[in-house]
Formats: structure tokens, C-alpha cells, sequence
């Protein structure tokens, strides 16, 4: 085992008590598909299954290999064809079984920060889906709450941003400007400090995955 291995594991058997004090459920993956293999074990067949706008599901493969396994019936945001009924399937997710996101940080104490503009994410992970499961790279993972919101803010939105080619302060110079502009995605601001009734489970993978 590498010596960055050593720590990762570490920090993850740290991270998965605090997160247990916080009445959520976690697991450590060393590797991307591990992760997989342990989010198909938690979702039982038949279930349905849709998710956010996560790079991280998407980098590791995950969306492809539910798709694969064939048993679950699937609310794809991604094979939309227009605006419209992408609109359709953010609303589906507050019905589904399962709903999958990662975080744009969490801190080592276990509150999870995302930032939303549409707030079609936050909202689902706060209320409508049976189970929520997070899937975060220790990448994320942030000394404490007001470093989690600078890595949200400072880090993830600037590039988000870019990825989708939107006009924001922070595209022109990959910094916060803590702007009101039109096209802001920093409009919605979401700490989840506890599950009510277990409903959501983290994933942590020892890789840097997303934002």
C-alpha cells in the first residue's frame, strides 16, 4: 500500500464515523470501480434510478453501467431531447427510488456543500427521492464547513462555468466574485448537516473525481 493509499484510508475510516454521528450511512472505495459494484449492491433491481449533473457519476462510469445492468428503470437526463424534457426528468427524480449526486466538497466533519443554479439538484437531494446516494472523490473533501464553501465557490463553480459556456465573472478569471449576474450558478447554496430517517448514503472513492 502507497503511503497516499495509508492516508486515504485513513481519513476515509475518519470521515465514515463522522458522517455515522450524522445518521448517514458510508462506505470507502479505493477505486472507481469499486464504487460501481458497491452502488448496484445498494439499489435493488427494479428500482427507479436517475441523478444530477455530477461529473463525478459520470467519470467514473457509473450512469454507463446502470444503464448496462438492464434491471432498473432509468430517468436519463442526459438523452433528453430538448430543454423540455430534461425538465420532465428533473421533475420525475422527486418520485424515484434512487437518486444519485456527488458534492462539490464535504467536509472532514461530514456536512456536504453543493451549489446549485437551476436548484433542480439540491431540491432533489433534500426532499422527494426514497434514497439519496452520494458519490464523492477524497479530492473534495475540505478541512471544514467554511473551506468546503470557499472549494464550492472558488474551485467547482469557475469551472462548471467553462463546462457549460456560460457568461459569469468567474469564466473571464476562474475567480468568485460573489456576482448577481444573470447567468450565476451559484444561486443556491445547500449544506446537508443530517439525514433525516437514514435516507442518504456516501460513497467516498480514493480518487480525484469532478469538480
Amino acid at each position: 500500500m502507497t503511503p497516499k493509499e495509508q492516508r486515504n484510508r485513513k481519513l476515509a475510516e475518519k470521515m465514515i464515523k463522522n458522517l455515522s454521528r450524522r445518521h448517514i450511512e458510508a462506505f470507502y472505495c479505493d477505486t472507481s470501480a469499486e464504487a460501481i459494484e458497491k452502488v448496484k449492491e445498494l439499489i435493488p433491481d427494479g428500482s427507479t434510478v436517475t441523478w444530477g449533473g455530477s461529473m463525478t457519476i459520470r467519470d467514473t462510469g457509473l450512469t454507463k453501467a446502470l444503464h448496462e445492468k438492464g434491471t432498473y428503470r432509468i430517468y436519463d437526463r442526459d438523452l433528453a431531447a430538448d430543454r423540455e424534457e430534461a425538465v420532465e426528468i428533473y421533475l420525475k427524480a422527486f418520485t424515484t427510488d434512487y437518486y444519485l449526486s456527488s458534492a462539490n466538497a464535504i467536509s472532514e466533519d461530514g456536512v456536504i456543500v453543493n451549489i446549485d443554479g437551476n436548484g433542480n439538484r439540491v431540491a432533489a437531494i433534500t426532499f422527494g427521492p426514497k434514497n439519496v446516494i452520494f458519490v464523492i472523490g477524497l479530492n473534495k473533501v475540505c478541512r471544514d464547513c467554511d473551506a468546503a464553501l470557499k472549494r464550492a465557490r472558488s474551485t467547482a463553480s469557475p469551472i462548471n462555468t467553462a463546462r457549460f459556456d456560460i457568461d459569469t465573472p468567474c469564466r473571464t478569471d476562474g475567480i468568485c466574485h460573489n456576482c448577481n449576474s444573470a447567468d450565476c450558478i451559484c444561486n443556491y447554496i445547500h449544506f446537508l448537516r443530517n439525514s433525516p430517517h437514514g435516507k442518504h448514503k456516501v460513497i467516498l472513492i480514493g480518487e480525484d473525481l469532478g469538480y
